[in-house]
């Protein structure tokens, strides 16, 4: 209840009640009161419940839209390098950074921004997580030379992990069971709003504004959410425990030199020593990690959840789900200037049917997903994306119309829509308060390992068949890799088939 219901309760001070209590207050005869009616005075219940259904609102609107600075983010960026390499006098290997710097700060970070979060209150990290964003974006607006750039990505990341990490959390913790999933799903569609303008975003900036609009975007948009979330998100009890700092050293040593060689293998070749040697330490930081955690009092990421099949299934399901259509959406968003020629807003726009229906459909998933269960709007997801890749894969060789692409663009659109909101809800199903935060944080970690593993192969794909150029040399690569993300998506529905058919709701 908001402080001070009872107040807001209790009857009004008006003239009647006050000549009823104090007679002599009314020195002369007022004119009999009309009774109360439907009309004349709403039911004070219904007022206090419309209260409640009014706070509700804006505390998913207060977790959910810092997604969209993040999810925008992860695509403006890359439409324009063109004009950052030619203000900032770039090399390559900066604007790879551009990128790469905010990817893999943000990877390694989620699970210590859970941690953090459980110890000094979520709602704290997430606000603080909220600003950092927010001062990091004007930070990258203002940036003059490449290294400040850099800089501000790195912080951008550590920002952006806090809020990946804690925004679902908050909406699970701020919302009732019964409208979770539909709470869930308006998240998944303001990501995927971020998803469908940043192209277009992108596109603009490239062709009619300056780069650093980008980021500027993102400051009006922080200051806002930092002030919906004190107003109207709670904040969770704190947990004193300690910090489990070997198993959060040996977590980043397994996340980030598995992501940097995710990244820069394609450039620098997968059997280069370097590459090779951050998979080394990889393997050997997870082995360390998992018998560190299996032993210790307080890990920070407790193994027993995977021993539930849902948890593990639904993670397994989301790594590859990301893998396989952010590994298609990278090809094909360069497709569409490359082999087919259009100009970046051009292609924006048109890949729109593939990026707009998330958007649309992710609420009603949310829906779908309490009426049917989560297991089956995953199985109707993830096969829709499936049959899209696979027409993908069969149209890309044989035409360059762009017709015969929206319909598969919008399967994929609807597919991806029936996705992503039922994963998140699916990880955090039956999973109590206390834990919510770090399930929340592995389903986001291998959702970023999934997209950068799905990209790296594509690429490691694309290259052995296939040369990045216009003609059919861009075909010959492309297709290939639709026919693997295919098999991936098939693995991932596979994955989905063998869950629980239903859960039990959260503690």
């Amino acid at each position: 209840m908001p402080p001070n219901a009872h107040r807001l309760a209790a009857p009004s001070d008006g003239p009647a009640t006050l000549a009823a209590s104090h007679p002599s207050a009314a020195p002369e005869p007022a004119e009999p009161a009309a009774p109360e009616t439907a009309e004349t005075a709403p039911s004070r219940p219904r007022d206090r419940a419309e209260r409640r259904r009014g706070r509700l609102a804006w505390a998913i609107v207060a977790a959910a839209l810092p997604t969209l600075m993040t999810a925008l983010d992860s695509l403006v960026m890359t439409f324009a390098l063109p004009d950052i390499r030619g203000d900032l006098d770039a090399t390559v290997t900066q604007l790879q950074w551009f990128v790469n710097a905010y990817t893999l700060v943000l990877a390694t970070l989620i699970l210590p921004a859970a941690a953090l979060g459980n110890l000094l209150g979520r709602r704290r990290v997430f606000l603080w997580g909220v600003a950092l964003f927010t001062l990091a974006s004007a930070g990258a607006a203002l940036s003059s030379t490449s290294g400040a750039l850099i800089a501000a990505r790195v912080v951008q990341g550590a920002g952006g992990a806090a809020i990946t990490t804690l925004s679902l959390t908050h909406l699970a913790d701020a919302v009732p069971t019964r409208l979770r999933e539909l709470a869930i799903g308006i998240w998944g569609g303001v990501n995927g709003l971020g998803v469908a303008a940043g192209p277009i975003i992108g596109g603009a900036v490239v062709e009619d504004l300056d780069w650093s609009f980008i980021f500027w975007i993102n400051v009006p948009i922080g200051v806002v959410c930092v002030a919906l979330g004190l107003r109207f998100l709670g904040e969770s009890p704190r947990r004193p425990r300690s910090m489990d700092a070997p198993g959060i050293l040996l977590g980043a040593g397994f996340v980030f030199p598995f992501t940097w060689a995710l990244v820069e293998g394609p450039q620098r070749g997968w059997g280069d020593r370097l590459t090779i040697g951050c998979f080394g330490v990889s393997a050997a930081s997870l082995i360390l990690f998992l018998l560190h955690e299996g032993g210790a009092r307080e890990p920070y990421m407790p193994l027993r959840l995977f021993r539930d099949r849902r948890f593990a299934l639904v993670n397994a399901a989301t790594a590859l789900f990301s893998a396989g259509v952010f590994g298609t959406v990278f090809f094909i968003s360069q497709y569409l200037q490359i082999g087919l020629g259009y100009g970046t807003l051009e292609s924006g726009v048109r890949a729109t049917p593939w990026t707009m229906l998330p958007m649309a459909v992710a609420p009603v998933a949310g829906v779908l997903s309490r009426r049917f269960g989560t297991r089956a709007v995953l199985v109707a997801g993830m096969g829709l994306q499936t049959l899209a890749l696979v027409s993908f894969a069969f149209v890309v060789p044989n035409s360059t119309d762009y017709a015969t692409f929206v319909v598969p663009m919008a399967v994929a659109g609807v597919g991806m829509g029936l996705s992503v909101a039922p994963l998140a809800a699916g990880a955090l199903a039956g999973i109590t308060r206390a834990d919510r935060a770090v399930a929340s944080g592995i389903n986001s970690t291998v959702r970023q390992l999934g997209t950068a593993t799905g990209i790296a192969l594509c690429t490691a794909v694309f290259t052995a068949f296939g040369r990045y150029a216009p003609g059919q040399g861009f075909v010959d690569g492309l297709t290939p890799c639709l026919w693997v993300c295919a098999g991936i998506l098939a693995a991932a529905g596979l994955c989905v088939l063998a869950m629980p058919k239903r859960t039990e709701p959260n503690a």
